[in-house]
C-alpha cells in the first residue's frame, strides 16, 4: 500500500488518479472558504437542506432527457439538480416566513421530503430497461471512477468563480455575520447577501456532486470550518485555513482512494477532515487555558 500511496500523492500513479486528487483538492478548497462565511453566518444546515434536494432534480433531469432522446450527459444533470435545489431553498423560505415552524424544522422537513422523493424517482428510472441509468447512484455518495479532465476544469473554473465571488463579498458577509444591526443600519440588504451566500453554496454543493456525493459534500463545507474555527477568531485566516484543511483532506483522500481500490474517495475525504477536528480539540483547548 505505502508505495501506491506516495506514488498517488506525488500524482504518479496515472492520469486518471492524478485527475480525481486535483479535482478533489479544488473542490475542498472551494468548500473550505465558503464553509466559513456558513458556519460565521449560522447556515451551514441550509447547505444540508440545498444538497439533499438536488436528489429529485437529477432524477426528473435524466426522465426529461431520455424522453426528448438526447441521452444523459452531465451538465443536463447538474441542471435538474440546480432547479430542484432551488426549489428546496424557496420552500425552505416560505416555511421559515409564512409558518410559525422554526428554521431546523422548516430545514428537516425539506430535507427528508426532497430527498424521499429523489430516493423514490431514482427506484423508478432503476426499473427502466433502457441501460442509461447506471451510474445515477453516484451521486449519493460520488463517483469518481469515471472522472475526466473535463470534470476537473469544471470544479476548477467553477471553484474559482466562487472563490472570485466570496472574495468580493467578504467585508458585508463578515459584518453581518457579526453585527446584523450594524449591517441593517449601513443600508446592507441582508436577504440579498444571504441570497448570494446560499448560490455559492449551491455552486460547490453541483460541483461536489461528481466527487463526494450529496449526502458528504456537506461535511465537506462544514467540518474544515468547524477545524479552522477553533484555531483562530480572524475571518480571513479561518476562511484560509478552512480552505487548505480541504484541499489537503481532498488530496491526501484521493490518494489514499487510489492506493486502496475498495476504499470509497468522498468517505475517505470526509473522514480525514473530520479527523483534523479531531486532533483540533485538544490542542486549541489547551491554548486557551
Amino acid at each position: 500500500m505505502w508505495p501506491e500511496f506516495v506514488a498517488a500523492l506525488t500524482l504518479r500513479a496515472g492520469p486518471n488518479a492524478a485527475l480525481v486528487a486535483s479535482g478533489a483538492a479544488a473542490l475542498g478548497f472551494a468548500a473550505g472558504v465558503i464553509g466559513t462565511f456558513l458556519s460565521l453566518r449560522k447556515r451551514a444546515l441550509v447547505s444540508d437542506a440545498l444538497a439533499h434536494a438536488t436528489l429529485p432534480g437529477v432524477g426528473l433531469a435524466f426522465l426529461a432527457m431520455l424522453a426528448l432522446g438526447i441521452g444523459r450527459n452531465l451538465p443536463g444533470l447538474l441542471i435538474g439538480a440546480a432547479l430542484s435545489a432551488l426549489a428546496g431553498l424557496w420552500v425552505l423560505q416560505a416555511l421559515t416566513r409564512h409558518t410559525r415552524l422554526s428554521q431546523d424544522a422548516a430545514i428537516g422537513a425539506v430535507l427528508s421530503t426532497f430527498y424521499g422523493a429523489g430516493i423514490v424517482i431514482l427506484t423508478l428510472i432503476q426499473g427502466l430497461r433502457t441501460g442509461q441509468q447506471a451510474g445515477l447512484e453516484g451521486f449519493l455518495l460520488g463517483s469518481t471512477s469515471g472522472m475526466l479532465r473535463a470534470d476537473v476544469a469544471l470544479i476548477l473554473i467553477g471553484g474559482a468563480l466562487a472563490l472570485t465571488l466570496i472574495f468580493a463579498l467578504r467585508r458585508p458577509l463578515t459584518l453581518i455575520a457579526f453585527d446584523e444591526g450594524a449591517a441593517t443600519v449601513m443600508g446592507l440588504r441582508i436577504a440579498a447577501y444571504d441570497m448570494a451566500l446560499m448560490a455559492l453554496a449551491l455552486a460547490v454543493v453541483l460541483l461536489g456532486l461528481r466527487v463526494v456525493g450529496l449526502i458528504l459534500i456537506v461535511a465537506l463545507l462544514i467540518t474544515p470550518a468547524a477545524a479552522a474555527r477553533l484555531w483562530t477568531h480572524r475571518v480571513g485566516v479561518m476562511a484560509l485555513l478552512a480552505g487548505g484543511i480541504g484541499a489537503a483532506s481532498g488530496w491526501i483522500g484521493a490518494a489514499l482512494s487510489a492506493s486502496l481500490p475498495d476504499l470509497p474517495t468522498g468517505p475517505a475525504i470526509v473522514l480525514l477532515s473530520f479527523g483534523v477536528l479531531i486532533v483540533s480539540i485538544p490542542f486549541t483547548a489547551r491554548r486557551r487555558r
